[in-house]
């Protein structure tokens, strides 16, 4: 379960930078979003220096972090002239400041890497609103940027599955984690609903204002 939904984490990422690349656009994607999710790549990979598990472990660390400050650098600076910044508007610091916050309050060992793991996974579970918010408020969404929305449900969704699957067979339980997944698996459940009755039809997705 958690080789498929690194995968489908990858497989996400990929459909976006592609979007982007092809269209010579980052029209409809959410710059905030992507800030967020190059901290929380950045805060949970600093270990990258000082923790060896094994080739992949690496690889996909190194992809994450490198894609998703490419994402960052198409939306700011390579294609910032088709930047919908009117429309991405969501106060991102409602995010980051309480998910801190948290991270120093809740987690497995006040130490400062697995402070900063604890807030990059409080702050993923939330990293997608400035996303799901833009595209409330334009009321549509491209085809392609509803493939990578539901990508990402889809990684969540499969990452429960491997916590289960861990519980029952190892007796493994992280709670901060499981929870986190959780939180950022419902504010999916409506773009899911969406997207199985519109996109998967052909029809282009609108979200109720």
């Amino acid at each position: 379960f958690r080789f498929l939904g690194d995968l489908s984490h990858l497989l996400a990422i990929i459909l976006l930078l592609l979007k982007i690349w092809k269209s010579r656009s980052c029209a409809g994607i959410s710059g905030k979003s992507q800030v967020l999710f190059a901290v929380v790549f950045t805060a949970r990979y600093l270990d990258l220096f000082t923790n060896y598990i094994s080739l992949y472990n690496t690889c996909m660390k190194v992809v994450y972090i490198a894609c998703s400050f490419t994402t960052v650098w198409m939306i700011y600076s390579k294609f910032k002239a088709t930047y919908d910044g009117n429309h991405d508007t969501f106060r991102v610091e409602f995010l980051v400041v309480p998910t801190a916050i948290l991270a120093f309050l809740v987690n497995h060992d006040f130490t400062p890497l697995e402070i900063l793991w604890t807030f990059s996974i409080y702050l993923e579970s939330v990293a997608i609103l400035p996303q799901l918010f833009m595209v409330s408020k334009t009321g549509e969404a491209e085809t392609i940027t509803s493939h990578y929305l539901f990508a990402l449900g889809v990684y969540r969704t499969l990452y429960l599955f491997n916590w289960i699957w861990r519980y029952h067979f190892e007796g493994f339980f992280d709670l901060i984690a499981i929870v986190a997944g959780l939180v950022q698996t419902v504010l999916y459940c409506d773009f899911f609903y969406l997207y199985i009755t519109k996109v998967l039809k052909g029809k282009k997705l609108s979200l109720p204002a």
